[in-house]
């Protein structure tokens, strides 16, 4: 045998062994029969091409290391009072009356986030962007005195970094603790990076999954979406609202929602930031300059609810979905992108069924073609069973907002797209009180009044190229 017969022998050995390896994963790992098929085809149909697809897009789960789990189990243990008692479902009604017919849902959320109870004696300001949120979070950064956590999907090295930079570099010198955790992928919007301005002004900052190194290439996909902001373990700002001069007035003036929270449910907040925090740098963060007590301060009942490809996977997908089957008279949500799969699909064309009223509201211009593309393509399955969908006019709107009947709200950094719901890390609240989800519709509200009503016969009339175009698209949504 000739030493290029061999080597191709040897190629050809390890293709088959490589493909097979990529099929047992697929048929092992993946839930959807359709996927798992798609994936198998494709790795066989493509030798090794199709297997480097499969590492880079088609693993969407990751283990996280037992040093960031182990603090799972020390949940709670910085509950804010004894006197705080957690809310089950069956004492909802009582706490928050007009969310009673809701407690199967608590109940649903309770088994999917364990073990995060319902707290009590919270409190969220809704913030929108501009003039609202971030001179609030720069407001409680320079008044900070003792630690500060700070999670961001993208932090650019722009007009707003530079503020919530020096920011953080004087409560450096003040001797506050700070933690900076940025997404990998995120950091990447603007060049230079921001990192190195945060480290001349002495703050500690690290990367969630760089991507470079080949061990990490199969997480290349799965990035930390979640914005989250803890002043001194008491006063929290969660939303949709990544770090960039786009929100500035005079700069874009696209829109978002960002919301600050105190109570109890702040140290769930900081519990995920510690958990990401480990998983990254390997410091536990522990004591009470990182979690203190805390006092109830207002009338929410509130929940935070981590989403992520590891432990806590599709926490939010089972939140909507119990949210829509518990839906008695109205569902109303706002997000950026709708890409909903076939099961919340299903739920929301059960609900509007039910004589539940179903309002979507969605911007009718996006940031990203393709993802406008693949929505529009199956906007006619939400269409069809008399649910309403709305677009409002620009600018952008990146809000994520849902409020169910008029006490339920969930709040935060996901999408109704695979994205946030599948290979996304994600941070959600759900709040059950009536005065602040009056409020959240308030905001709905307004954007309604700038919005049209699509219908069928709109999306009928597109023509043929244009329909053809939005639903290839449409089949590489679940990487979108």
């Amino acid at each position: 045998m000739t030493l290029e017969s061999l080597l191709l022998t040897v190629w050809a050995a390890l293709t088959v062994v490589a493909n097979l390896l990529a099929t047992g994963h697929a048929v092992l790992r993946k839930r959807d029969v359709r996927a798992a098929v798609a994936w198998v085809g494709l790795v066989w149909l493509v030798p090794l091409v199709g297997v480097v697809l499969y590492l880079l897009l088609g693993i969407n789960r990751i283990r996280r290391r037992g040093r960031s789990l182990a603090l799972r189990q020390e949940h709670g243990q910085f509950l804010p009072k004894p006197s705080v008692a957690a809310c089950t479902p069956e004492h909802l009604a009582a706490v928050a009356p007009p969310a009673a017919h809701l407690a199967s849902l608590a109940r649903l959320v309770d088994e999917v986030v364990h073990p995060r109870p319902l707290l009590p004696g919270n409190r969220l300001l809704p913030l929108e962007a501009g003039a609202g949120a971030y001179p609030a979070m720069l407001e409680a950064i320079e008044e900070a005195s003792t630690s500060i956590t700070l999670c961001s999907y993208i932090f650019d090295n722009d007009e707003a970094g530079r503020r919530f930079v020096d920011a953080l570099g004087r409560a450096v010198k003040r001797g506050v603790q700070v933690r900076v955790l940025i997404d990998a992928l995120g950091l990447r919007y603007d060049w230079p990076p921001i990192t190195g301005r945060l480290r001349r002004a002495g703050v500690r900052v690290a990367r969630f999954l760089p991507t470079l190194l080949p061990p990490r290439l199969p997480f290349m996909n799965l990035r930390n979406h979640r914005k989250l902001l803890v002043v001194d373990g008491r006063v929290g700002f969660t939303g949709g609202m990544n770090i960039r001069e786009h929100f500035l007035p005079g700069h874009g003036d696209a829109k978002d929602l960002h919301f600050r929270v105190e109570g109890p449910v702040v140290g769930q907040m900081q519990e995920t930031f510690a958990e990401d925090w480990a998983f990254t740098t390997k410091e536990r963060l522990r004591g009470e300059t990182w979690f203190p007590p805390l006092e109830p301060v207002g009338p929410v009942v509130a929940r935070g609810i981590p989403d992520g490809p590891d432990e806590d996977f599709e926490t939010v997908r089972w939140t909507l979905l119990g949210a829509l089957a518990c839906a008695r008279s109205t569902v109303r949500l706002v997000t950026p992108y709708f890409i909903p799969d076939s099961a919340l699909v299903t739920a929301l064309n059960v609900a509007a069924l039910r004589g539940v009223r179903v309002d979507v509201v969605l911007p009718e211009k996006l940031n990203l073609p393709v993802v406008q593309w693949a929505a529009t393509a199956q906007l006619w399955q939400v269409l069809r069973p008399n649910c309403h969908v709305f677009l409002t006019a620009p600018p952008f709107d990146h809000t994520k907002l849902m409020v169910v009947d008029g006490v339920w709200s969930l709040v935060g950094s996901a999408n109704w797209d695979p994205r946030s719901l599948r290979l996304n890390f994600e941070f959600d609240v759900e709040c059950y009180d009536a005065e602040l989800a009056a409020r959240l519709e308030a905001l709905i509200e307004e954007r309604l009044s700038r919005a049209r009503l699509l219908t069928r016969e709109e999306l009928d009339r597109r023509p043929l190229p244009i329909r053809l175009r939005d639903g290839v698209a449409r089949l590489m949504a679940p990487y979108l």
